[in-house]
Order: structure tokens, then C-alpha cells, then sequence
């Protein structure tokens, strides 16, 4: 036993406490009897608690997203911000998904288009917030959509049919056949009503 800079009081060796002198002898075989110093953190522990105290504060532990092994005291930073199955939200749509799947989701979310109604010109999603900040406002009715720049790239190929001609066509077409379904209905299901009326 180490003597403290007081002559009235004196360390436990055992859990590094200063006890009076007067108690040093009653206060170590207690301390040594009951008492267990933690190999982890150095906490004084009672011997019988000794286990419950290492798994409940000490046991590694596993994420219940990820199923990794890891010091129960980092968990809830792993689960908060490194957990590769964490949910996060998308910053163009906010959909939540798992963090793994993020950046593959962003890459195709980021590249969606929507109209700048100031300029009416249509912007990708990943460059909205640069673009509102140079956005003049002004409108550019040169800039047409996707589908037809698409539309005039393919100007010199075949000309397509027009919608009218189409529905025209197909509306004669399914006449014609709905024309000739009643009518054969009405032949079958005349003879069979003539069967019926000869045989009562």
C-alpha cells in the first residue's frame, strides 16, 4: 500500500482509492474480496457483476442493418453515418434507399430533366442549382425539347404516316370487323333458334 501525500490517508492498491489509515486493513479485504478492476475501461466492479458488466457495456455487438461486428460505444456513429445499408435520401428526388445504393441511384436520378420555367430551357436535375443561380430569366425560344431536335434530326429519313391517316384506317377497320361479327352472330344464333323451335 502506497502512502498518500497526507499522512491520514493511504491508496488502495488494489482500486487506487485514497482511505483513511485508520480503515486501510477492513477496506482492502473488502476490496479485494468484492471487488474486480475492469480490464477494459479500469472501472472497479463487483466480482459477481463482473460479466454482466463486460457484455453489457464492453461485448462487440453487430449492426442490426449490416450484420458487421463492432465496440458497442461506436455503433451509433456506424448506424448514423457508416452503415452501408443506413437509409439516406436522394438529393434530386428524395426516395430513401439504402446508403450503398445511393450513388448508382444518383447517377441516373441526377441525369432526369425538368423545365426552367424563367428560361424555358430543360436542365438536368444535377445542374438545377447552378443553374438557378446564373439563370437570366430570360426565355430562349430557340431551345426546343429532346424529342424534337430528336424529331428534326431524323427529317431527311421516311416520312412517318400522319395520326389522322392512322386513326382513319383503323376506325373503318374496326367497323368493318365489328360489321361482320354481327352478322355472323346473327346467322349462328338464328339457326339455333330455329333448332330449338323444331324439336318442341
Amino acid at each position: 500500500m502506497a502512502v498518500a501525500s497526507e499522512g491520514a490517508t493511504i491508496i488502495c492498491n488494489h482500486c487506487d482509492r485514497a482511505v483513511p489509515s485508520s480503515n486501510i486493513d477492513l477496506h482492502s479485504a473488502h476490496c479485494f474480496r468484492n471487488l474486480e478492476k475492469c480490464k477494459v475501461c479500469g472501472d472497479m466492479v463487483p466480482k459477481k457483476y463482473a460479466k454482466e458488466h463486460y457484455s453489457d457495456t464492453h461485448a462487440p455487438v453487430a449492426c442490426s442493418l449490416c450484420s458487421e461486428t463492432m465496440e458497442r460505444e461506436i455503433l451509433a456513429v456506424h448506424k448514423g453515418e457508416n452503415c452501408p445499408q443506413r437509409i439516406v435520401t436522394c438529393e434530386f428526388c428524395e426516395f430513401p434507399l439504402p446508403a450503398i445504393d445511393l450513388a448508382e441511384h444518383q447517377e441516373v436520378c441526377g441525369n432526369r430533366t425538368e423545365l426552367c420555367h424563367l428560361c424555358n430551357k430543360y436542365i438536368r436535375l444535377r445542374e438545377r442549382y447552378n443553374h438557378e443561380i446564373s439563370c437570366t430569366g430570360v426565355p430562349d425560344n430557340t431551345v426546343s425539347s429532346s424529342r424534337d431536335a430528336r424529331a428534326a434530326e431524323r427529317g431527311q429519313g421516311p416520312q412517318r404516316r400522319q395520326p389522322n391517316e392512322f386513326s382513319r384506317k383503323r376506325l373503318i377497320f374496326t367497323i368493318a370487323l365489328t360489321g361482320i361479327a354481327v352478322l355472323l352472330g346473327s346467322l349462328f344464333f338464328g339457326r339455333k333458334t330455329e333448332d330449338n323451335q323444331v324439336v318442341h
